[in-house]
């Protein structure tokens, strides 16, 4: 099973020129469609004066949400040359968008392909590819005598406290990455069958 995928660290900018026009690329990571149109309405507020902005993005673990756009430019010469550069690292939630002011010459299909391939590369190369774990929330509840048993299982399993809270009933918030929530049920349903009371659920 998948337990983890690749992405960038964090904003980045290329800069690609061509016979007067100029090719700004700046690549973000995004978790969702939401934060892509956000920095699409913030880009296109700070480069106003801009012919066009094509992007490029890739979200979701297995990288199965993608989509390309040319805004303007002939069709597959802008959105799908960025779109592979993305690929070609094997990136997800990653977005990428070129910026582009027109210098007076036009370039020709195969030209614009390299500028918005080479500006897309450019802002990629700029930044830091890291790997991250795919992760699930749970919540467990149990009696405060059965800490010790908890704290066991969250050792054991690489789990990551989120949020505690310690009464009569005490509850946990956890982020499992997903290759060990198969383990993690197993050791939770042995538990309960040795007499350990502790419940668990699936975060909404």
């Amino acid at each position: 099973m998948q337990d983890s995928f690749l992405t960038i660290s964090s904003p980045s900018e290329g800069l690609y020129k061509e016979k007067g026009s100029k090719f700004i690329a700046l690549s973000f990571p995004v978790e969702s469609v939401d934060e892509v149109k956000d920095s699409l309405e913030g880009l296109r507020k700070e480069y106003y004066d801009a012919r066009h902005h094509c992007y490029a993005y890739v979200l979701g673990h297995a990288g199965d949400e993608v989509r390309a756009n040319d805004d303007g430019e002939p069709n597959h010469s802008a959105g799908d040359p960025i779109l592979g550069q993305i690929k070609s690292k094997n990136l997800t939630n990653t977005l990428v968008v070129v910026i582009r002011y027109f210098g007076g010459t036009k370039l020709g299909v195969s030209g614009l392909i390299t500028a918005y391939k080479t500006a897309a590369a450019e802002a990629l190369d700029a930044n830091q590819i890291i790997q991250k774990d795919i992760t699930e929330n749970i919540t467990l509840r149990f009696p405060y005598d059965e800490m010790n048993e908890v704290m066991k299982l969250v050792k054991d399993l690489d789990l990551k406290i989120k949020r505690q809270d310690y009464d009569s009933l005490c509850i946990m918030n956890l982020e499992v990455i997903i290759s060990q929530m198969g383990n993690l049920k197993e050791k939770v349903t042995l538990l309960n069958d040795l007499s350990h009371p502790i419940e668990l659920k699936l975060k909404d």
